[in-house]
């Protein structure tokens, strides 16, 4: 997806910043915790994009959002910089941006696993061994889900890449196989 230039920017100068600071992976935690806010709640993005609540209160917000502690000064910097140039309400973008550019940097992937019914320690553990095995020495993200939807099998979904073993997508490949 392409999340536009001023947020890569931004992102970018976070990324060097925070690596200068050496506090490039409590930027990513703070990152990736407003990211998830972001995905949770509209009405945060829209605060930070109404032009008559203060920017004290947006920075107030951000750092709340995000789980941010005293001592984060690098987050701090970043706010009062997004504040000072009127860009806060380019924060969700420069979050994503900032979270892919740390995990392109770290060769980090986000490993989704959706599977019918909950897996077993051991099933889950040979999946993730699995993974891992095929991801060249990279390290993972791992989240999982039930989705009783899928009737069996699972969903492996590594960044941009999906492998579907789930009875459903086989019922609809031969449904689509019958329509032929």
């Amino acid at each position: 997806m392409n999340e536009g230039l001023i947020p890569r920017r931004y992102a970018k100068a976070l990324y060097e910043v925070a690596v200068e600071r050496k506090q490039a992976e409590r930027m990513y935690t703070l990152m990736n915790a407003l990211e998830q806010q972001f995905g949770h709640s509209q009405a945060l993005a829209a605060t930070l994009a109404n032009p008559f609540v203060s920017d004290a209160d947006k920075e107030a917000l951000m750092r709340t959002a995000a789980g941010a502690a005293a001592d984060d000064l690098t987050f701090d910097d970043f706010l009062k910089l997004l504040s000072r140039n009127r860009r806060m309400d380019y924060a969700p973008a420069i979050c994503r941006a900032y979270t892919a550019l740390y995990r392109q940097m770290r060769n980090i992937y986000r490993v989704h696993v959706v599977s019918a019914a909950p897996l077993a320690a051991d099933q889950e553990k040979r999946l993730k061994d699995f993974i891992k095995s095929h991801l060249d020495g990279a390290s993972m993200e791992y989240s999982s889900a039930v989705d009783p939807g899928l009737i069996g099998g699972f969903v492996v979904n590594i960044d941009n890449e999906r492998l579907d073993a789930s009875v459903r997508q086989q019922l609809q490949q031969m449904r689509q196989q019958l329509i032929q």
